[in-house]
């Protein structure tokens, strides 16, 4: 029986240990793809979309990142940041020229040339660099100083000399503005792969080396092999910044915000378009990409406090109070981010979205009933401040010709009759008016005062 109990023992070891290895590499064996898009002009705020697309890959422990890239190029500090944060990835990044029509042009050429490969569709270009400063009045370009030209030409030589890619082709997208087709730039050397959609792309890219060393791991031959391919869209704040980031959108909301605060400071007391003026002035001047979502949601959470503070002072019955609120969430978003972002779990945020809108809402019922309470204690006031002498008796105590003083209440002030006449001291008179501190009076008979 001993000997029975030790063999079954022994059979289920052995058994252990041939089928445990095998479920471990089956599980390991499972690759995963993620796929993201970026589509729009590059800005500070595309830092947090790359590095966020790359972070979800590395938790993931991808084989690879692929990036369907559409753009038309943007900020030269944002384009190094992305670039250094793709070559810093611990998965390798493929930057993918998609769909049909789409462009990798300026800053999106660089991006593409620090990646680890690149691969193009059907209809698509990539190229155009020439730096420039920005556009004049009459709409013409305002081209970089040689200065500047001369730096971009070798960062991006350097580019391609580190991915082994054709040096002369990069050097030419600056100083001969040259675009390329998908086979004009595979012939050319500067990409690795035309193809007609990702999963073609995997399938033509299985096998290669990447072009350039991924972080820790020393250059990387990619395994595509039943991979299976998961999505990751742009979070719905990624949507609206790439909209007002679009230049022309920027523009006319800072136009805009700047009338509205115009035409509000020229007719006091509505309130209305300087508040409106201010919300899209700020969206515009986020719009401009100078700020990352951290930046923005500061900026937008101080203009929130200013509108509390402005309701408080100059009470407009709820429309700063709801601004601000609006202000706030919007700026709590941006600053904590959304599901999946990088900076916090979509898990914790769900109990942090919560907790900036109930925040905001109970900054604005604040507000609402102390604004209430103020408007409560000015009626209040105006009842019984300066108003209330009106109809008051008194005596005069210096003669009024038509100027004197009389004494009301125990206090003194100065009067003034109501026709001019002389009223003598001892007089009893009424208060029919003021006139600043100096009170308007008329002669009333001791009966009267009874």
């Amino acid at each position: 029986m001993k000997m029975r109990v030790g063999t079954l023992v022994g059979l289920i070891f052995l058994v252990s240990l041939l089928v445990l290895p095998s479920a471990s590499a089956s599980a390991g064996g499972a690759r995963v793809v993620y796929v993201a898009t970026f589509e729009g002009v590059i800005t500070s705020y595309s830092v947090d979309q790359f590095s966020r697309y790359i972070e979800i890959a590395e938790s993931n422990h991808a084989e690879a990142l692929i990036i369907e890239l559409d753009t038309p190029g943007g900020r030269g500090d944002a384009m190094q940041e992305i670039i250094q944060r793709i070559q810093e990835s611990k998965v390798p990044v493929i930057i993918y020229v998609y769909p049909r029509g789409a462009i990798a042009a300026s800053a999106g050429t660089y991006i593409a040339l620090g990646s680890h490969l690149i691969a193009m569709a059907p209809g698509t270009s990539i190229g155009a660099c020439e730096p420039i400063l920005g556009y004049s009045s009459n709409g013409s370009i305002v081209r970089a100083p040689e200065k500047i030209r001369n730096f971009y030409i070798a960062y991006i030589k350097s580019l391609a000399q580190a991915s082994g890619r054709n040096e002369t082709a990069a050097e030419l997208f600056i100083t001969e503005d040259l675009s390329l087709t998908p086979e004009e730039a595979l012939k050319s050397q500067v990409i690795e792969v035309v193809a007609d959609d990702v999963n073609d792309l995997l399938q033509k890219a299985n096998g290669m080396r990447t072009k350039i060393p991924v972080a820790g791991k020393g250059y990387v031959t990619l395994n595509f092999t039943d991979a299976r391919i998961v999505k990751v869209g742009p979070s719905l704040k990624d949507e609206v910044v790439r909209y007002i980031s679009d230049p022309t959108v920027a523009y006319i909301l800072i136009n805009i915000g700047i009338l509205g605060l115009i035409f509000g400071f020229l007719t006091p007391g509505w309130h209305v378009p300087e508040t409106v003026g201010a919300i899209l002035l700020v969206l515009g001047v986020i719009g401009l990409g100078y700020f990352g979502y951290n930046s923005a949601g500061l900026l937008l959470i101080g203009l929130s406090i200013i509108f509390f503070i402005a309701e408080a002072l100059t009470p407009t019955f709820g429309l700063f109070t709801v601004a601000g609120i609006i202000t706030m969430v919007i700026g709590g978003v941006l600053l904590f981010g959304g599901g999946d972002e990088y900076l916090i779990q979509g898990s914790t945020f769900s109990t942090l979205r919560m907790v900036i809108i109930t925040i905001a809402l109970l900054l604005g019922l604040f507000f609402a009933f102390g604004v209430a309470a103020v408007v409560r204690d000015r009626k209040k006031k105006a009842q019984t401040g300066r108003e209330e002498m009106i109809g008051e008796t008194g005596k005069v105590v210096q003669d009024l010709s038509p100027e004197g003083m009389v004494k009301i209440r125990g206090e003194l002030w100065k009067a003034v009759s109501r026709n001019g006449e002389t009223i003598k001291a001892g007089e009893v008179v009424k208060v029919v008016g003021m006139n600043g501190l100096t009170l308007i009076v008329e002669k009333v008979e001791e009966k009267e005062v009874q």
